[in-house]
């Protein structure tokens, strides 16, 4: 019973290093964003930086949802254009 509860808050949390690993990226961007205020939601754990994976996969999306590449409502190529208004003296 301990043995899976290890397990499961093991899966459940990573470290600062294992999150980076994570998302691809390398550990000191995000230190950086965390002392930025940036980036994916972190806690401190007994003194260490943490980081729940449900979280970093929701700040993902979050970040895909932001980039106009990803999100077709965002794309201003697909909106119609606006029409010029011509100006009168």
């Amino acid at each position: 019973m301990h043995e899976e509860i290890a397990r499961t808050r093991e899966a459940a949390f990573l470290n600062l290093t294992k999150a980076a690993e994570y998302l691809g990226i390398s550990p000191n961007t995000l230190y950086v964003w965390r002392h930025r205020r940036q980036g994916p939601p972190s806690f401190r754990m007994g003194g260490r930086v943490m980081y729940r994976i449900s979280a970093l996969d929701e700040w993902v999306m979050s970040q895909e949802q932001a980039d106009s590449r990803s999100n077709a409502a965002l794309n201003p190529l697909s909106q119609n254009p606006m029409k010029r208004t011509v100006r009168t003296p």
